[in-house]
């Protein structure tokens, strides 16, 4: 089916198979024939189901990397796992299935007149922009293969600072329905609108910002990211990936310390045992060399908590102050990090160890070391913008510098490195902060305030990334607008702009329908 065909390749926009990078052309022409099969639709049934098919190869074919987690390293059935991973992305294209059937409902169509060409387009945006929303917040949410990734080095990413990636989503959605809409009344609409969206884009969010804090330039602070490479299957091994684990992780923070190094961080759970769990003497000789000293801090990903409390994936920092800090994962992943409700008997098919953790409050502090306010999220956490941007509420303690500890070993050598790093370059756009990326496997980076990957270390390797944080990519205390506005409403802003579209939209069919009653009697 054509549907299954374009949504593959709306998937592979994200990351196509071949060098793993964004095509965001490819995103467009996948999204203008499914509004071509919405517009011939011959009912909103046909196209909720056309919806359906497209969406459902869409996330198969830019999420099958759980099956590799699920299957490989959770021991789940290979049918089972497969199943599951199909099943999860049934239930992520109903949203766009119900949008696709509410698009044919409510568009006016039938005649060539401009103004409803623009009505259509932004109709489909706004439904778009809805299931996006909905998506990324119903039962915790899975975002992952947003659209707006797609046009992470597209010109629409010019939009990032101003409506994040859900506004880059709505604006990809339009501009996808008007290309096909306006073929009946010309391309000049097309044109004058499309070319009117890039000025507004180009008008760089700068201008609005305080240039006195761009300005403040801070002595280069030097950073070292560990990649422990410690095989997933491996990992919570007592013999071989702990014992690993343990001994490279222990001799890199306390080089790092003897080097003079700035900041040291690992990835998550790099030290895989909780603190009582650790060998004797162990943790104190680690805590020791960094708080007998001013110059080196270090960020630890380590699992926090007892049986009795319950347990956290945590991250502690350690640096010369009296008292380590703490970072307590917030967002965690289903199945993974909780259980959701009726779904015990899910998780019990699988091996997957430290798999029911607490929460971490939602805003919580920065780690203050150099000058710099680090704001810790722990794996795909940096997936919720709107979730980090709650840490910019007070402009004084803002974060300056973001810092990512994942580990993607869960899920191969593939995809899903390549789209996560994409996910945290779009992070770095938005808030116009830079990014420090320590993981297990990959991808361990160093990404700019403008979201370019300064260095980075080759994946699936051990191995440290040793950078120089420059005095431009520092101290910056300026708010991008959405940065402003998301810190304040979170999506609120989105949400209300898409149901007030489609709620127009509603009461134009009514009146529509009402008109031509009235012509029939006539």
């Amino acid at each position: 089916m054509n549907a299954i065909f374009f949504g593959v390749l709306h998937g592979w926009s994200l990351s196509n198979p071949w060098n793993g990078q964004a095509v965001w052309w490819l995103q467009l022409v996948a999204m203008v024939w499914l509004v071509r099969a919405l517009m011939r639709a011959p009912s909103p049934k046909a196209a909720f189901a056309c919806g359906g098919f497209f969406a459902t190869a869409w996330f198969a074919s830019s999420l099958w990397w759980l099956y590799t987690s699920m299957h490989t390293y959770g021991g789940l059935a290979a049918p089972l796992a497969a199943l599951a991973v199909l099943a999860l992305c049934g239930l992520l294209a109903s949203f766009y299935a119900v949008a696709c059937c509410a698009f044919v409902w409510l568009k006016r169509g039938g005649t060539a007149a401009a103004h409803t060409a623009v009505f259509d387009a932004l109709l489909f945006a706004a439904l778009w922009l809805l299931a996006e929303l909905a998506r990324a917040t119903v039962m915790t949410g899975l975002p992952w293969s947003a659209v707006g990734y797609a046009h992470i080095d597209s010109p629409l990413v010019s939009a990032a600072p101003w409506v994040g990636v859900y506004g880059i989503s709505a604006l990809a959605a339009f501009i996808s329905a008007l290309f096909v809409l306006t073929r009946s009344c010309g391309f000049k609409i097309l044109i004058v609108l499309v070319l009117g969206i890039k000025t507004c884009l180009m008008a760089s969010p700068e201008a609005l910002l305080d240039k006195a804090s761009q300005s403040n330039l801070l002595p280069r602070l030097t950073v070292r990211l560990l990649q422990g490479n410690i095989p997933q299957n491996e990992k919570f091994h007592a013999q071989t990936g702990v014992a690993t684990a343990l001994t490279w992780y222990q001799e890199q923070l306390l080089g790092a310390v003897q080097s003079g190094v700035g900041l040291v961080v690992t990835p998550e759970t790099g030290v895989p045992l909780l603190p009582q769990q650790l060998p004797l003497g162990y943790w104190p000789k680690i805590a020791d060399a960094f708080t007998q000293q001013s110059k080196t801090a270090a960020l630890i990903g380590i699992p926090l908590g007892t049986m009795s409390e319950g347990y956290t994936n945590s991250a502690i920092g350690l640096s010369s102050a009296a008292t380590p800090y703490r970072y307590d994962k917030h967002h965690l992943v289903p199945f993974g990090e909780f259980i959701p409700p009726l779904f015990r008997w899910f998780t019990t098919l699988m091996n997957i160890p430290l798999g029911d953790f607490n929460r971490g409050a939602l805003a919580q502090p920065s780690f203050a070391h150099a000058g710099q306010r680090f704001a810790l999220n722990i794996c795909f956490e940096d997936l919720f913008g709107e979730e980090l941007a709650k840490r910019f509420a007070d402009r004084a303690t803002a974060p300056t510098i973001f810092v990512n500890v994942s580990n993607m070993g869960w899920f191969g050598d593939g995809m899903a490195i390549d789209e996560h790093l994409n996910i945290s370059r779009m992070r770095a756009i938005e808030f116009d902060r830079p990014m420090l990326r320590a993981t297990n496997t990959g991808a361990t980076a160093v990404i700019d305030h403008k979201g370019v990957v300064m260095q980075s270390l080759a994946r699936s390797t051990r191995g440290m990334l040793n950078a120089e944080l420059s005095g431009e990519m520092l101290g910056r205390t300026s708010l991008t607008p959405y940065a402003s506005w998301a810190s304040t409403y979170g999506l609120q802003p989105l949400w209300v702009m898409a149901c007030g579209l489609i709620a127009w939209a509603f009461l134009r069919r009514k009146v529509d329908s009402r008109l031509r009653g009235k012509d029939k009697h006539l």
